[in-house]
């Protein structure tokens, strides 16, 4: 079985430097580079398996975004945004960048799932982009404000479980949305983003300060980010696939449509009964995401 690598590197807020960890597999000195970003309370152990059938084509490169996983914690949650986001991924592009050589000048291609794709959506759409080729797993600019509401109660709940198995099953009962899975990957998509505290308690691997952005929001910031997100989209230039669960309750399908028709066009394909977001973990899902990346 190929083995990721686990590594670091250092990045900045204007709160301070925090650590970004993230998983490597495949050649370190393959100049093809697939970076995959995860959704906004999951980790890049989420991509294990899109990352093992991808690895003889490229270097993959999977980051637990600041604030999640083994990676650091922000000094002010506040900044626990997009821009640092899209600000680190620049320094992680550089990092791994430097070593393999990029696919030209520095270039990478992108898997987004949710907040992942939005982070993809504003650094593909910047002058001079590293971004190649761009993947939105169930994600675009305008957000149903409905789900938007129920992530942020979720991210929030300062949740604490005496026993594993309690633990994976409020994981798994919150994650149905995810559509059907086995008993071993509803365990897997578990354990990646559960960790024990010292007293034995179970809790969710993240910081319980990526909820105050969302509680900050205000209907007018709301229009004004969905705003500056379709301004993004429109000036991105590679080519684009959108991938949207077939019963999402955060991309519409109106939405989706309107996407496949403006900016970059992107190729839409919609995957049947599974809602937000499919997490790529079976074949015939990497078959979509390896088919317009690599072309078999």
């Amino acid at each position: 079985m190929i083995k990721a690598r686990i590594k670091s590197v250092q990045c900045i807020s204007p709160a301070g430097l925090h650590q970004m960890s993230y998983k490597e597999w495949g050649d370190e000195s393959n100049p093809r580079v697939l970076i995959c970003a995860h959704g906004v309370t999951r980790v890049g152990d989420d991509f294990d398996n899109l990352a093992r059938a991808l690895a003889g084509h490229y270097r993959v490169v999977a980051p637990d975004v600041v604030g999640r996983g083994r990676s650091g914690r922000l000094r002010n949650p506040q900044f626990y945004r997009v821009p640092q986001y899209v600000s680190d991924m620049v320094t992680l592009i550089a990092r791994v960048t430097a070593s393999g050589g990029g696919n030209g000048a520095g270039g990478v291609d992108w898997f987004g799932t949710s907040m992942g794709g939005l982070i993809g959506i504003a650094l593909a759409s910047l002058p001079d982009t590293p971004v190649r080729k761009l993947v939105l797993n169930d994600i675009g600019p305008t957000l149903d404000p409905a789900a938007l509401l129920r992530i942020g109660d979720y991210i929030g709940q300062d949740l604490r479980f005496p026993t594993f198995d309690a633990a994976a099953g409020f994981v798994r009962d919150v994650s149905q949305s995810f559509g059907e899975h086995s008993e071993d990957e509803w365990h897997k998509l578990a354990s990646d983003v559960l960790r024990q505290e010292p007293d034995g308690q179970w809790v969710r691997h993240y910081d319980m300060g990526l909820a105050l952005p969302f509680r900050s929001a205000t209907p007018e910031s709301a229009q004004a980010d969905e705003a500056m997100l379709w301004a993004a989209y429109d000036a991105i230039r590679c080519p684009t696939l959108l991938v949207r669960g077939e019963h999402s309750d955060l991309l519409s399908r109106e939405t989706a449509a309107i996407m496949a028709g403006r900016g970059p066009c992107a190729s839409l394909v919609e995957i049947p009964n599974v809602g937000h977001a499919p997490t790529f973990i079976h074949d015939d899902q990497i078959a979509i995401a390896r088919q317009f990346l690599i072309g078999t």
